[in-house]
């Protein structure tokens, strides 16, 4: 069994292919800019300086469980909501597949949220604008806690570019999964509030002031189960950082 480091990498001891050929056109890797546990994401760029971004899914196992399977899955459902989301402004376009758990697409020029001091109140309202439209097909993004998901553009506006635990009204019928969807689409509106009181706390609504002091349970839940997962993970890293067993980049 391959170490606990190596476990939690989507590719194991293998990183993203130094190239890849889509639509007769050859892309080279520039960097590897995550490897988590459930995909690899990596640059890369064509002869004319093109750049896009290769997502691959989980291919090895886990406690002698096999994951392609999933990385398979994941990877058709995430193409699925990117192909729904075509004709959205922000939403990276997509290229096509690689191999069967990996997928492109257009890469968008910008940094993460995360590194941003201060932005304007102009750039919350098309944030909220763009989230509203996904939420108008029927999709909850539930990833907008997270300040790498959501890109500023060197255009000054917001980008959406990870669909992976995105969930779909469609895919399940019933009044049960319809209140679900909604409540989750809340937590999206949340989110992007608490992202405005850190960047922008001046542009703050009575609204956004009434749902910040609020907490609902699916927030709460949601952070009971992922916390012990990223403590093991940075604490696994760490360990084998300080023995000098340095894994590949992307692997932070």
């Amino acid at each position: 069994m391959p170490p606990p480091a190596w476990s939690l990498r989507a590719l194991g001891r293998d990183d993203l292919p130094p190239q890849f050929d889509l639509n007769g056109v050859r892309y080279r890797l520039d960097c590897t800019v995550k490897h988590d546990f459930w995909a690899a994401t990596g640059f890369y760029t064509d002869a004319s300086g093109r750049r896009v971004v290769l997502k691959v899914g989980r291919t090895v196992e886990f406690a002698a469980i096999p994951f392609r399977p999933v990385g398979r899955w994941l990877c058709r459902r995430e193409m699925a909501f990117f192909a729904r989301l075509a004709d959205v402004h922000n939403v990276p376009r997509l290229l096509g597949r690689v191999g069967d758990t990996g997928f492109v697409h257009d890469f968008v020029p910008g940094q993460p949220l995360r590194d941003f001091q201060r932005l304007g109140a102009p750039f919350f309202d098309d944030l909220s604008r763009l989230m509203e439209q996904v939420h108008g097909r029927g999709i909850a993004y539930i990833d907008s806690e997270k300040s790498t998901n959501i890109l500023v553009g060197d255009d000054g506006r917001p980008h959406l570019i990870d669909f992976q635990i995105s969930l779909d009204a469609q895919a399940v019928p019933g009044f049960l999964w319809q209140w679900l969807i909604r409540r989750l689409q809340a937590i999206d509106t949340y989110h992007i509030a608490k992202h405005k009181r850190r960047l922008c706390p001046a542009s703050l609504t009575a609204a956004d002031r009434d749902m910040l002091q609020r907490r609902t349970w699916i927030v709460r839940v949601h952070r009971a189960v992922t916390a012990p997962y990223f403590r093991l993970r940075r604490a696994t890293f760490q360990r084998l950082k300080k023995t000098g067993k340095l894994l590949p980049a992307g692997s932070d």
